[in-house]
């Protein structure tokens, strides 16, 4: 059995507004300069990262674009969702704040909450058959685990998906006269789906690392049955979801798991990858026939992933999410049995049913904004997982600078151990991470001039929330696409997609090319 390599995961390639303001080297920052795999993730910054977090959080107030008593005296953004623009960023904080400042903008034009929150149920569940499902179920880190069959997705079906969104988009009173195309308005809806429902709800469950918010997924990504030519027809509906990932949802992706691969798929793979950023790349795990089970079996309980793949979850593609008894008991909190169809929220602990039906709201809006804002679950927060592990005001770290502790934040470093000490034998997503070892590389580090270790960071310019109406600042590469993107990519550290497979499933596996 070939060896499970760990590729690098947790960063992104650097924005335009970061490319001035990281030419020193700052080994303390990236998730790869460190024996903790957490690292970078909330209740786990070093010391360095929790300045980093502080001054992302300073310049936000600054613009706008963020108040600790924003939402129904709540902080408009949590930590946890912080923090995934600053791991994207690799803790450049004007990189960040670019990213972050045009999200807001590009939510703002394309009113993605009242998109969301008001969407036809019946819609919404056709598009989900288009896109990753969850299954209900989580891996042994309590990631959501999503399964996407790409087989029934043929020229017929998208074209069919395409036309449906077409007129779903001309019955929409803001958006039937916007640019954007028609079939990325559902897919809107299913990521806010993701972000706004599933991670916080999930959040709330047991897990080896409470202290942290899940913010990302796992997904499995199966493609057998498929030919050359259905892939290639696939590539623009492939390409809006990452497109749309990297540049408004960054890091939530944690890996990808492809199985199924035919047998001409490792001579393809090398233009295949160029539909993607080299991060999601990265994140890729191309499994051969013998290697599904043992591999999946590492990150998730066989219990929690389908039969089809060697597991003993009795769920196909198309089902609805099929939850065990902790998950469903915890979702039925508000009063409804089993699962719900169409948009939810989770907030305030409850799920809150919205979307609309026959053109009727299921939810007001003045009733859901009284539950506001979403906030990601995690031990030593003011929303925890566990009640007794609350943060106390006086561990505000915005507002008070915490010493370091071994390079680690105190509050970090505090929560850290407590974690450590209340996972059953010990067991943590931190080891679960660390149990595959990465492979060993070498890297010459870019020479750094005196003029560039003693520069400051040019300031962030940040425009007021309020000047934003009709402002379109990035297109994607699509055509008419109101997805925003950086005008220029700038270059991306060496990263790594892993064929996981036996020499007889693909005999032309060769050692892993970095990309570049």
């Amino acid at each position: 059995m070939s060896t499970l390599y760990r590729t690098l995961t947790g960063q992104s390639q650097k924005s335009h507004h970061s490319e001035q303001s990281t030419n020193t080297v700052q080994p303390t920052l990236t998730k790869t300069t460190t024996t903790d795999p957490l690292t970078g993730t909330l209740n786990h910054l070093t010391a360095a990262q929790e300045e980093k977090l502080d001054q992302f959080k300073a310049e936000l107030l600054k613009g706008g674009w963020w108040s600790p008593t924003g939402v129904n005296g709540k902080a408009t953004h949590d930590d946890g969702t912080l923090l995934r623009y600053l791991r994207a960023r690799k803790f450049d904080v004007a990189g960040a704040i670019g990213q972050f400042t045009d999200t807001e903008k590009w939510m703002k034009e394309q009113r993605i909450v009242e998109l969301y929150d008001h969407f036809d149920v019946e819609v919404y569940e056709r598009a989900r058959l288009m896109y990753p499902q969850w299954t209900g179920h989580r891996d042994r880190r309590g990631i959501p685990i999503y399964v996407y069959e790409i087989k029934g997705l043929d020229s017929k079906n998208v074209a069919k998906y395409q036309k449906e969104s077409e007129h779903y988009k001309k019955s929409l009173p803001h958006h039937k006269s916007l640019h954007t195309p028609a079939k990325l308005i559902p897919l809107f809806a299913l990521y806010q789906n993701l972000l706004n429902f599933v991670l916080p709800f999930v959040s709330t469950l047991e897990r080896p690392n409470p202290e942290v918010p899940v913010t990302n997924s796992t997904n499995i990504v199966d493609i057998s049955g498929v030919g050359l030519t259905q892939f290639w027809n696939l590539k623009a509906h492939m390409q809006d979801a990452s497109i749309l990932a990297t540049a408004h949802y960054p890091e939530t992706l944690d890996r990808i798991f492809i199985i199924g691969a035919p047998s001409f798929f490792p001579t393809v793979w090398g233009w295949v990858k160029r539909w993607f950023d080299p991060v999601t790349v990265s994140k890729i795990f191309i499994l051969g026939k013998h290697e599904v089970k043992p591999t999946l079996s590492k990150f998730m309980d066989p219990k929690d992933f389908p039969k089809k793949y060697g597991g003993e979850l009795d769920w196909s593609w198309g089902s609805l999410p099929d939850l065990d008894a902790e998950t469903l008991a915890a979702l039925e909190k508000d009063g409804n049995k089993g699962w719900v169809r169409g948009p939810c929220l989770w907030l305030d602990g409850e799920r809150l049913v919205v979307g609309s039906e026959n053109g009727k709201l299921r939810r007001p809006d003045s009733e859901v904004e009284k539950h506001l804002p979403i906030v990601y679950a995690a031990d030593y927060t003011e929303v925890p997982v566990h009640p007794d592990r609350k943060a106390s005001k006086a561990s505000d770290k915005f507002h008070t600078s915490a010493p370091a502790v071994n390079g680690t934040a105190k509050p970090h470093y505090t929560a850290e151990a407590a974690a450590v000490k209340a996972a059953p034998d010990g067991l943590t997503g931190a080891a679960i991470n660390a149990d595959t070892p990465a492979p060993e590389t070498k890297t010459t580090p870019t020479p750094v001039t005196e003029t560039e270790q003693t520069s400051e960071a040019p300031k962030q310019a940040l425009l007021s929330p309020e000047k934003l109406e009709g402002k379109n600042l990035h297109s994607s590469p699509a055509s008419g696409s109101a997805v925003h993107l950086p005008s220029a990519q700038a270059a991306h550290p060496a990263v790594t997609a892993e064929y996981i497979s036996s020499n007889q499933d693909l005999p032309s596996q060769k050692k892993p090319r970095t990309l570049r």
